[in-house]
Order: structure tokens, then sequence, then C-alpha cells
């Protein structure tokens, strides 16, 4: 029997991948996660890949970015995905890809999809003008300022994303992290910005 460890993501959990391991059929093991009642979106394929033993590479990941861990009893990670699938390919025998059969319905894809759609941030979403200045989350020392309504902030005197306004400032605290959503590091008043669209999107729902 494959000896799985996958990496997921979820739309509704930006920022946040959940790293695990199966025995068993991955599309299956990917329906089982997403049918939970506390999951508003079904789980997302990353990357998995059969390895010798799922239990010691699963364990070797999450000590490995245990920094990164959003609870102690938890799968789950704030991380790129991207540096966890560096890490796994080490361990890798053969990468294992999914198709659609990991939706139930139809209406779970249309949700990812739909879900997609609003994850094109825009500052003009939430009402932030050029000028404001945005602190990072995890050290609100370190700011940038916004040069559009779009996602286009000033920092260091460069004109970035977002994102890569914050992967350059998470640089600077010593982290060399290649991709991180720049709505969820960057806040305002204390507030991430992508909570505070969340917060206007269900106050219009």
């Amino acid at each position: 029997m494959a000896e799985i460890v996958y990496i997921l993501t979820n739309e509704a959990m930006p920022g946040i991948v959940k790293v695990g391991r199966t025995q068993g059929d991955l599309a299956t093991r990917i329906k089982d996660l997403s049918r939970s009642t506390s999951v508003p979106l079904p789980f997302e394929l990353f990357y998995a890949c059969e390895v010798q033993s799922s239990t010691f590479v699963e364990s070797q990941l999450h000590d490995a970015f245990g920094d990164h861990r959003v609870s102690r009893n938890r799968e789950f990670f704030r991380i790129a995905p991207e540096r966890v699938q560096a890490a796994l390919r080490l361990a890798q025998i053969r990468e294992v890809k999914v198709g659609e059969e990991v939706f139930e319905t139809p209406e779970d894809k249309a949700d990812v999809v739909a879900a997609k759609r609003r994850s094109r941030f825009l500052l003009s979403m939430i009402g932030i003008k050029p000028g404001t200045v945005l602190q990072l989350f995890k050290d609100p020392n370190i700011t940038c300022t916004t040069v559009d309504d779009r996602n286009q902030v000033s920092c260091n005197g460069e004109t970035t994303s977002l994102s890569d306004a914050a992967i350059q400032a998470f640089k600077t605290l010593g982290y060399d992290y290649t991709a991180l959503s720049g709505p969820w590091e960057w806040s305002f008043e204390g507030k991430r910005l992508d909570e505070i669209r969340r917060e206007i999107e269900e106050k219009s729902d």
C-alpha cells in the first residue's frame, strides 16, 4: 500500500497549509477532510508524493516547520506551501496527483472557483486609499505605504506588490520566504487586510 505525504491548501484559510499523510486513496482522504462542517470550502491538493515511511517524513516536516505551526496539536502551518514542498521532495519516490474527483459535487468546485475570484484582492475593496501606511502584522514597526487603490505599495523606496513587500519585510526579520499572502501579512489599524475584507463581505451577504 502506498504511503503518501500531502500538502493541502484551502481558500477559506489564506496563508495556511495542512501537512498530513495517508496510506489509502489520496482523493478519498481529501474528500473526508473536506466533509467536516467546520471547513467552509473543500481542501485542494497543492502537492503530494509517495515516500518510504509516511510516519517518519510527516513527523520530520512537522518538526522542521514547528515554529510555523498554527496550533500545537494540529497539522496546520502558516507558511508558503512551496517551502514545505521543497523539503518533501527530498523524500519523494514519485509525485501523486488527483483530478476533479476530490470534489464531492459540482457545487463544491463552483465554491472553490468563486473563492478564488474573491481572493484577487484590491485595496479599494476595503476603502484603503493611496498614501495609507500599512503595518506588518508580525512586526508593526515595519511599514509600507500604498501608492494606488489596487495592491501596489512603496517599500524602502521601491514600488512593488503587497505580497512582494511582505517577502522583503520578512527577509529583514531573518526569514527566507519565497511566497506570502500580502493581504494576510499586512495590517491596518491592528487588523489584517484580509480580515477587514472578510468582515465587509460578511456584512454584504
